[in-house]
């Protein structure tokens, strides 16, 4: 599930959201079973609107979760339908 997920989140014509060269979503014939072997992080440009980023990966199925984060955390951190986490962090430049 997680492979179809993923390649659904970063497939756009949207240059935030396209595949980088060289990377490639393998899966994997077991279920998750402890802490995450790869971390996403997702920077969305300064120019885009973080907060719709999250909505839209709300909307294609992953969930905000609290990790225990610190209040004043400029990151938020989701998880994605197979229950693995990632975050979207604040805007930046490049």
């Amino acid at each position: 599930m997680a492979l179809r997920w993923y390649s659904t989140v970063v497939e756009s014509t949207d240059p935030f959201h396209r595949v980088p060269p060289g990377l490639v979503f393998v899966p994997v014939d077991h279920e998750k079973s402890g802490k995450n072997r790869l971390h996403w992080d997702f920077a969305p440009h300064t120019s885009e609107n973080r907060d719709a980023e999250i909505e839209r990966l709300v909307g294609l199925g992953a969930k905000v979760i609290d990790v225990g984060e610190p209040q004043e955390a400029t990151w938020t951190v989701l998880a994605d339908p197979d229950g693995n986490e990632f975050c979207v962090l604040s805007a930046r430049d490049a």
